[in-house]
């Protein structure tokens, strides 16, 4: 993972060299948060191996909003780059090498590397392929039945169906475990898979 780091912000070998000692690794089990609501974050990570999922909490009710896998960058971004309290709590759901940066170190590099464009590039992608994220679940919440959005699932994001258990996968859907339950047994039924 950290090799494809120095591919991805377009480094010669020996700026490299200077750089990867800010990215520290680390391993973390199933169901351990590695950003609490309401913490300021001070970290950026890069998923390496397992899945993540940011989530909020919505009156007592777990809300998730998306899920990371191998190769992705995950952050309370808006957060991180204001140093404000995070809306949003980063969890691991499998178990997960984990490579991050804090804001110093990535202040320390940043100067290094900002007449290169790819850091630009790398974030700017981050951000749209979140706001993407987001306006497409938005709008299936508004658009779509319970039953076509998780047949969306299915169809454009196979791996989450795959990989991530059944009560994360209902909330964000926004739909409880027993009706995702009785949408699977319908389809399972018509065979409609």
């Amino acid at each position: 993972m950290i090799e494809k780091l120095k591919t991805k912000l377009l480094l010669a070998d020996e700026q490299w060299q200077d750089y990867k000692t800010y990215f520290k690794r680390m391993e973390v089990p199933a169901k351990t948060v590695i950003l609490h609501e309401q913490e300021i974050p001070s970290r950026i990570f890069f998923v390496e191996s397992g899945c993540l999922r940011i989530w909020f909490n919505n009156d007592g009710k777990d809300l998730t909003l998306q899920f990371f896998f191998e190769d992705s960058i995950v952050a309370s971004l808006e957060s991180f780059k204001k140093e404000t309290p995070s809306q949003l709590s980063i969890e691991a759901i499998e178990p997960s090498v984990l490579w991050y940066i804090t804001r110093a170190d990535l202040g320390k590099i940043i100067p290094g590397i900002k007449q290169h464009s790819a850091i630009n590039g790398l974030f700017i992608n981050f951000i749209l392929e979140r706001t993407f994220s987001y306006m497409n679940l938005f709008f299936s919440f508004i658009k779509d039945t319970p039953k076509q959005r998780y047949l969306n699932l299915i169809r454009e994001r196979p791996e989450i169906v795959k990989r991530v258990p059944q009560h994360y996968i209902a909330s964000y859907l926004g739909i409880s475990t027993v009706h995702l339950s009785r949408i699977k047994n319908q389809l399972a039924k018509g065979g409609a898979i």
